[in-house]
């Protein structure tokens, strides 16, 4: 088939890499403007080593990247972790229109950060959707999902890239053919299962300490590493990465007021919260490198007793 490819970084080079390894016709690659002082989008990188047109224009709104889009004569557009707002007249132009990639189990948590909040949520399992794009955000009609369990010590990434980003990859190049073989029977989502949840950005990843254990760690491994879940120490930003929550099962071990660190030892350090301990095995102090908990305890003078959070 003669596609294009919309999208960009590593997810939008893997889906181009998997299309042409199968022998599919990439005319064309659009992907967002880089930053000042960002690093080569790679699917924009992937595209220029293959001498395939790449088209980055700042907004897909434009006649501009409609023509553009026209002038490939594609049979589908594959979206691949697309944040550019894609109207109908761009997404209606190939000959069969578009399929898009979303990684959650639509119409359940639409929105940009559909990985980090089923796990901030406690949720037990999660998914990806491919879909036609409408002009409502994650709200067109899907033609197949794929389903996978959130473990309770999954995190952000290993869901994300030990499973949705191949399992996407390979969800893309089957509705593709199911599209071009005529074999997609669209289901409309249901309206009354739909959920919108927004960003996940610094103002949700601040850590409350006196909320359920199992809230601090659901956020901790739901923003690893992105966001990454934050306390202060000392007034500065403590991010906290990897973690392990150790629930108290009697009164008697509940060490500590919540927010404090507990104990330290050569690999981590414990911090009370309500309801047992958080293990702290990686952070990053006041914007540093990411380091070992323990050495950073050692580098930023954090002593048994220290308040997190103050």
């Amino acid at each position: 088939m003669r596609i294009a490819i919309i999208g960009q970084q590593d997810f939008g080079k893997a889906v181009l890499e998997a299309m042409l390894a199968r022998g599919d016709s990439v005319a064309g690659v659009f992907c967002a403007p880089e930053k000042p002082a960002e690093k080569p989008d790679p699917l924009r990188s992937a595209a220029e080593q293959r001498y395939i047109p790449v088209y980055q224009l700042p907004s897909l709104k434009s006649s501009e990247a409609r023509e553009a889009l026209r002038g490939l004569e594609v049979d589908l557009g594959v979206m691949a972790y697309v944040l550019q707002f894609v109207p109908q007249e761009f997404a209606t132009v190939p000959t069969l229109g578009m399929i898009q990639y979303h990684p959650s189990l639509l119409p359940h948590y639409r929105g940009p950060s559909s990985i980090n909040w089923p796990i901030i949520r406690g949720e037990e399992r999660t998914g990806l959707t491919i879909f036609r794009p409408t002009d409502g955000l994650d709200e067109g009609p899907i033609i197949l999902q794929k389903e996978t369990a959130i473990g309770p010590d999954d995190t952000l990434a290993s869901v994300y890239f030990d499973r949705l980003f191949p399992m996407g990859v390979a969800a893309l190049l089957e509705a593709a053919d199911l599209v071009v073989n005529g074999k997609a029977q669209p289901i409309v989502q249901d309206e009354s299962q739909a959920s919108y949840l927004g960003w996940c950005r610094s103002a949700e990843s601040r850590i409350n300490w006196h909320n359920h254990i199992d809230l601090v760690y659901n956020l901790i491994r739901g923003c690893n590493p992105a966001p990454g879940a934050w306390t202060t120490f000392k007034g500065k930003k403590l991010s906290l990465f990897d973690a392990r929550k150790h629930a108290a099962r009697t009164f008697s071990q509940c060490k500590g007021t919540i927010g404090t660190v507990t104990a330290i030892d050569q690999h981590s350090v414990f911090v009370a919260a309500q309801g047992g301990q958080i293990e702290l095995q990686r952070v990053r102090y006041d914007g540093g490198k990411k380091l070992p908990a323990a050495q950073f305890c050692a580098e930023a003078a954090l002593e048994v007793g220290a308040l997190l959070g103050d």
